[in-house]
């Protein structure tokens, strides 16, 4: 009998597991079952960018700073990331993905859907090409990835990430509630650590519980998103796969719950924006060469200011530095402001480059 999951859409979400980690563990058989991270220096303000399986068991975690890191597992080997090799590794896997299907959209370096809906047949189902590519990533680049296969984007995601590493869940059609319904709510899209606390002071936890509340509910919690997070719930995702285009530019924004001109708030607003964009630029393995900030006013006035230069940045400091430095500029005694952004773009591969002390990428 024919899978299931023949007669509905098939996407597949495939994830690297500790990518960066995980290739420098590959190419050093030293650092086989040993702690790793991958990251800037512990003395100068330096990141783990990924931390291996081994020193996750320490509580080590991606964007930590290093020096906290090397505190929980003082044991572990450092290393430096090395763009030009993740990119070379992160080419080389879309083109195996390319031979299961062409419609393949990557989120990054290390992960990317693909839409298998017209590649099943009898035998050819969804989980047995799940599996035939990690299978096929093992072998050729002898590093694991897992996956996760759903009838939707936001499910396969999920699911990609419940027995990592090398895991590979299957999410039947039909099955997308009684999947979700236990899961915390933070397992869904858009909902970070600081919209998980303020949903759970309201007692709610689980996906279960948030899929009941009503629209009124949703769109006062989740404003502009309320309508995708509330179907996401519902084990609901209509999104198609996108096949890659270059993105030009990374952002992040907010809006404030109340208009202010205080400088300091608006400052830490703008070093938290920054680190977003940050985690955003060091897990593409890019960097930019300008930098951007967006403001709108208290009557609704909109304006961005931007800055270039010569070095890219990827690093949170040096994203925040300039945009405060174009933040400082616009602020006036008794402006306030309702909304605020920050941007890089001008793009181009990570490259490590000398200062007349040391590499130019900050701690690393």
């Amino acid at each position: 009998m024919v899978d299931e999951l023949k007669l509905n859409k098939a996407i597949i979400h495939a994830d690297f597991d500790a990518f960066y980690a995980s290739v420098e563990q590959r190419d050093n058989s030293k650092l086989a079952g040993r702690p790793v991270l991958v990251g800037g220096r512990p003395d100068s303000r330096g990141v783990v960018a990924s931390a291996s399986y081994e020193a996750r068991k320490y509580g080590v975690r991606s964007a930590m700073p290093m020096s906290r890191a090397i505190k929980l597992c003082p044991q572990a080997v450092m290393k430096r990331p090395r763009f030009d090799v993740y990119r070379e590794v992160s080419n080389h896997v879309m083109e195996i993905f390319k031979t299961f299907t062409p419609i393949i959209e990557p989120l990054s370096l290390d992960e990317a859907y693909l839409d298998v809906t017209d590649k099943q047949t009898l035998t050819m189902t969804p989980p047995v090409i799940a599996k035939n590519l990690k299978l096929k990533v093992l072998e050729e680049l002898e590093l694991t990835i897992s996956t996760g296969v759903s009838t939707s984007k936001s499910i396969s995601k999920i699911a990609s990430d419940i027995d990592k590493p090398d895991g590979l869940t299957v999410v039947r059609p039909g099955t997308e509630r009684d999947f979700l319904d236990p899961l915390p709510i933070e397992s869904l899209w858009g909902i970070g650590p600081k919209t998980k606390d303020r949903i759970n002071k309201q007692g709610i936890y689980k996906i279960k519980e948030l899929a009941s509340q009503d629209d009124f509910w949703f769109v006062e919690n989740f404003g502009a998103n309320a309508k995708l997070i509330k179907l996401m719930s519902l084990g609901v995702d209509e999104r198609p796969v996108l096949i890659h285009k270059d993105r030009k530019s990374y952002s992040s924004e907010t809006t404030l719950n109340e208009d202010t001109g205080d400088v300091i708030l608006l400052k830490e607003i703008v070093s938290r924006l920054s680190q977003d964009v940050s985690n955003s630029l060091m897990k593409k393995g890019i960097s930019g060469k300008t930098v951007k900030l967006k403001l709108r006013t208290s009557n609704f006035e909109t304006f961005t200011r931007q800055i270039s230069f010569m070095d890219p940045v990827q690093l949170s400091f040096e994203i925040s530095e300039y945009a405060t430095k174009l933040l400082e500029q616009e602020i006036s005694e008794g402006m306030k402001f309702r909304l605020l952004g920050v941007g890089v773009s001008g793009f181009g591969h990570l490259e490590m480059r000398q200062d007349s002390q040391q590499m130019r990428l900050e701690g690393f």
